[in-house]
């Protein structure tokens, strides 16, 4: 399988990086830190990456070779990974308080963002007010009722939760779906626009 957006990989080199790259992304690749794979069109043999600095602000957008991919990682993967860690932060606790429900849905679902980078690479990036990113693979219609339903769920968790569905035309936030309005950001490889139905081919293609 192709690698997804969200999916972690190990294996980029620091020659890898254009001559301009910032010093702290050159340190964290010394250090064989995972890259996570983001939505945007490259050229065939790469995927399109970003490298995730200490700090909330530093986040490098680059290409990998697909050829360099040592290992992979994918959020789903992630849900079984908080009872291994010793960390006792807010966004973990509530990980594993949302787990059944979201097993309820009988839906592929997984983590994401700084919580699966953590539980993934063993690097402590998490903190006090860190938020719990979460994904739900969404191949047939998801109801706004039932992203409503959902998110007044999530809502009663030990943190912020955020969850995007990952439809399969791209991703759109659940908060959003939920909503009154009647068009909601879809974020697609190519580009985001604004759709009515994140689940129409041909409007999402548009």
């Amino acid at each position: 399988m192709p690698a997804q957006p969200h999916d972690l990989l190990w294996g980029m080199s620091v020659a890898a990086l254009p001559a301009d790259a910032p010093a702290w992304v050159v340190e964290v690749l010394a250090l064989g830190h995972p890259v996570v794979v983001r939505r945007a069109r490259v050229a065939e043999g790469f995927v399109a990456v970003g490298v995730r600095g200490r700090s909330r602000d530093q986040r490098y957008a680059t290409v990998m070779k697909l050829s360099s991919i040592a290992h992979r990682v994918g959020p789903e993967e992630l849900v079984g990974a908080v009872e291994e860690t010793a960390a006792d932060w807010p966004a973990l606790h509530a990980l594993t308080q949302i787990r059944p429900m979201m097993d309820a849905l009988g839906l592929p679902w997984g983590v994401a963002g700084s919580v699966g980078f953590e539980l993934a690479s063993g690097v402590p990036v998490l903190h006090q007010d860190s938020d719990l990113d979460l994904i739900l693979r969404a191949p047939d219609i998801f109801s706004r009722q039932q992203a409503a339903e959902l998110v007044e769920a999530l809502d009663g968790a030990a943190c912020r939760i955020d969850l995007q569905l990952q439809t399969p035309a791209g991703a759109v936030a659940l908060r959003e779906w939920a909503g009154s309005a009647r068009q909601v950001l879809l974020k697609a490889n190519d580009a985001a626009r604004l759709v009515t139905n994140p689940w129409s081919s041909q409007e999402c293609a548009a």
